[in-house]
This record gives structure tokens, C-alpha cells and sequence, in this order.
């Protein structure tokens, strides 16, 4: 285990799991939260983020319940997937569709956010903007009052400098899925990095980035801003913890990015007595 080797455990913040057992994430392959807790389990990872896969034009009201209820009694911390009206207002085209377009009964309202954050079974938020678009400013508004932390997928549809001007303006912990460059774009997730040093409140974690300069000149450069995300269960747990214990840094720095880091920032995982 883990624990033994290095003296460490594993914190991981970017684990899909498919609100009911038997059914399918869209984007990746049937597991079941046993499934999915053995394998974790396997990989000496002690802690996991939980969320619902993205699924477009659809409420998350019931995906994020179903995350929740299975959540209990395992060692998962659950967040709610939201989803916004909003693209990024770059043009007048942009601005135009943003003050037009209504909400609907499948999109997250503040009130929403509210009840999530009070809901002791949820510990923060997940964005997927290339799926769900950005909440509007109302609803982001209500994301910094309950000031819980928001884990953003970043990518092609949700680039750094968008992400600067929609996200991390804000007064709530931002966690950047995949560096900010998927997929495997390095200039975008070296861009990521260099956000790093104007904004405080945001960070990074490392599913699917494979890219060994990347990984290590965040570890380096910013030791206490990147999270351990497997990706699971698209990547298996197993294989994402192997791909950053072979990376040239300190194990000091690993263990930062595997567990410390995380709890400092979310909550439920500092009270559950990890290091």
C-alpha cells in the first residue's frame, strides 16, 4: 500500500460515478460504486471526489442525489454537477444569445446552489462548460456566498483565459480539471500554470494530462496548488497513481499533490483526519 511505501495517502478529486448502479456514464464505461470503491481501493487511493457524468440539456437534481445516497458509508465525498445559460460574452453575438436565452427547468438557479450547500451530503461543485455551458451571474453569485470549492473541467471548450474571465474572478476555490489543456494540449496547460501566479484560489489536477514537463514544473513551481485526479473511471485508479510516483520530484512534493493539498481546501476530507 501506499501508506507503508511512501507514508502517504491518496486524495482523489475527478472520479465519475454513474448515479445508479448498472447504468452508464455516456462518456466512459458501467461501473458500480463497489466496483469503483475496490479499485480504488487497489490503487491505495483512501478518499474520492464523486460526481455524475456530464449529460447535456438534462436536470442534475436526480444524477447528484443518486451520487449522494451512494456515497454513504463509503469513502467518497460527494459534489453536485450545475449547469448555466451562459457562453462566454467575447462578442456581440455571445451577448446577444446570453440576454436572450431563458432559463429552463433543467438548469441550476441560486436556489439551487443554496440547497446543495446546506445539503450535508454535498461538498462543493463540478462545471463542465463544454457540456453545460457557464452559470449565469446570478447563480455565481450564490456559488460565492456558500464559498464551497468548484472543480471546472478546462480544455478546448473551456480555455484558460475563459475560465479567468467567467471562473476565476470569483471569491470560491477554483479546481481545474486536467491542467486546463484537454485534450493533451500543452500550450493551454502551460497557460494554466502561469494563471497560477495571478490567482490565488485556483488549482490544478492532473487526470489525463501524461505530460511529464507539465506535471513536474507545477509540482515544482507551485507545490501547493495541484491535486491528484485519477480520472477514474475512464482511466483506471492504479495507472494514474503509478504515472505521477514516476515523476522527478520529491516525495515531499507527492505527497502534497496526493493528500495535504486537497485538505486543505475541501472540508470533509480535513475531518476525516487525513494528513
Amino acid at each position: 500500500m501506499l501508506e507503508q511505501e511512501h507514508g502517504f495517502r491518496v486524495v482523489d478529486v475527478a472520479t465519475r460515478l454513474p448515479p445508479a448502479d448498472g447504468s452508464e456514464d455516456p462518456q466512459r464505461r458501467t461501473i458500480t460504486a463497489d466496483r469503483l470503491e475496490r479499485e480504488m481501493h487497489q490503487a491505495g487511493i483512501t478518499r474520492s471526489i464523486v460526481f455524475p457524468p456530464s449529460r447535456p440539456e438534462t436536470s442534475y437534481l436526480a444524477p447528484n442525489n443518486g451520487v449522494a445516497r451512494r456515497s454513504v458509508d463509503r469513502p467518497f465525498v460527494a459534489f453536485a454537477r450545475i449547469n448555466g445559460t451562459e457562453t462566454p460574452g467575447r462578442n456581440a453575438a455571445g451577448r446577444l444569445r446570453n440576454a436572450v436565452r431563458q432559463r429552463t427547468d433543467h438548469h441550476t438557479t441560486p436556489g439551487d446552489v443554496e440547497k446543495y450547500a446546506y445539503d450535508d451530503r454535498f461538498h462543493g461543485f463540478v462545471i463542465d462548460p463544454g457540456v453545460d455551458e457557464y452559470p449565469a451571474d446570478d447563480v455565481l453569485a450564490a456559488l460565492e456566498d456558500v464559498d464551497l470549492p468548484v472543480i471546472v473541467r478546462g480544455g478546448v471548450d473551456a480555455p484558460p483565459e475563459t475560465l479567468a474571465e467567467t471562473l476565476l474572478e470569483r471569491s470560491f476555490p477554483v479546481v481545474v480539471g486536467r491542467f486546463g489543456g484537454h485534450p493533451l494540449n500543452r500550450s493551454m496547460m502551460d497557460d494554466m500554470i502561469d494563471l497560477l501566479e495571478t490567482y490565488d484560489d485556483c488549482y490544478l489536477e492532473t487526470s489525463f494530462v501524461r505530460y511529464r514537463e507539465q506535471l513536474e514544473r507545477a509540482l515544482l513551481e507551485h507545490p501547493d496548488r495541484v491535486f491528484f485526479g485519477s480520472g477514474a473511471p475512464a482511466c483506471h485508479p492504479n495507472v494514474a497513481v503509478m504515472e505521477i510516483l514516476t515523476l522527478d520530484v520529491s516525495e515531499d512534493l507527492l505527497r502534497r499533490a496526493f493528500s495535504k493539498n486537497a485538505c486543505r481546501v475541501i472540508d470533509p476530507l480535513t475531518r476525516t483526519g487525513e494528513p
